[in-house]
């Protein structure tokens, strides 16, 4: 390359002869030096803002864990805090207790909590897409029956179980009074071992407004143009139900999985307000074990290892559904 330089006007020529003013250059990096202040400007506010947030997760949520797993390695309780003693380490002690001992029967529960989960992580996500598709429909009254099916979400959760209870009670229960007089016999729904987590997972589809709402909002961005495409070819109402509108709303199933499995996970309402564990330890829930070995009798280092145990396995089943997701869903304009 042949640069000719002409120091008293700043100029340079390149191999093309082509002029370039050096004030101009100088112009485009003082821009460029300005934007770049502008720009580390905005990450400081950007931190600034995300100060409150990061302490309320640090001392709510990073925290507290923490502390559980310290906890959990110790032999502390509430009498210990009361008197002013300090906790000895115990190693592994409190998770071997919690796992070997057989009144407490650590690994039933845990086997009810995840079977829960799963029924009605299932249950609610048919019923609410069913719910949604009905109510995305064109028909007299929809917004008062859209408000009809979010009413329950927002109802007090201990006010519903109680409610149902009433409902379902063996001697008494409205359900089983419709049941006589249709010629069935009584069941009993939540005094039985082998009834009461269909009944809890029923209350807990009807209490999914939440998910329904959000499905009704994904039902409204489904491309159009993919329908209309699909009736010019003479596609049914199934057809384009299976080939386009389930493929477009893959991202939504997946957020209402997710969390549904977190709201699951955390069961307790039913055990506390009704069944209290029964019958036998059908409905002994993880976090109805957590509150009786914590805050009920003061045993806070099996609870901590409980919670820990409880943590992880929440982790694992959320890392599944995130592993296998990239498999199922769709996004529009992936090649994928």
């Amino acid at each position: 390359m042949r640069l000719n330089l002409r120091g008293a006007l700043g100029t340079t020529t390149c191999c093309d002869g082509c002029p370039h003013n050096g004030y101009g250059m100088n112009i485009f990096r003082k821009e460029k030096k300005e934007k770049s202040i502008i720009a580390i400007k905005e990450q400081r506010a950007a931190y600034v803002f995300l100060i409150p947030a990061f302490l309320g997760l640090s001392l709510i949520t990073y925290l507290p864990l923490l502390a559980a797993l310290i906890v959990g390695f110790t032999d502390l309780t509430v009498f210990m805090l009361v008197r002013g003693e300090a906790p000895s380490f115990v190693g592994l002690e409190n998770f071997r207790f919690i796992f070997t001992n057989p009144s407490i029967n650590f690994l039933n529960s845990i086997y009810v909590t995840i079977y829960f989960a799963l029924f009605a992580i299932i249950s609610s996500v048919i019923y609410s897409m069913f719910i949604a598709v009905l109510l995305n429909r064109k028909m007299p009254g929809r917004t008062f029956l859209r408000a009809v099916f979010y009413i329950p979400y927002i109802l007090p959760s201990a006010a519903v179980m109680i409610s149902w209870f009433f409902l379902l009670r063996y001697e008494g229960g409205l359900v089983n009074y419709i049941l006589v007089n249709m010629g069935f016999d009584r069941v009993h729904f939540l005094s039985s071992a082998d009834t009461v987590i269909p009944a809890l997972v029923m209350i807990a589809v009807w209490t999914c407004g939440n998910l329904i709402v959000i499905f009704l909002a994904g039902l409204q961005n489904v491309p159009r143009v993919y329908m209309e495409a699909a009736e010019v070819d003479g596609a049914n109402f199934w057809q384009r139900f299976w080939r386009i509108t389930i493929p477009c709303m893959t991202p939504i199933i997946f957020f209402n999985m997710l969390m549904s499995l977190v709201v699951n996970l955390q069961v307790v309402v039913p055990a506390l307000a009704v069944t209290s564990g029964g019958p036998g330890q059908s409905t002994m829930f993880m976090t109805y074990l957590l509150y009786h070995f914590g805050p009920r009798t003061g045993q806070y280092a099996f609870a901590s290892a409980m919670a820990f145990v409880f943590f992880l396995i929440s982790a694992l089943l959320a890392a599944v559904i995130f592993l296998t997701s990239k498999s199922w869903i769709f996004y529009e304009g992936d090649d994928k």
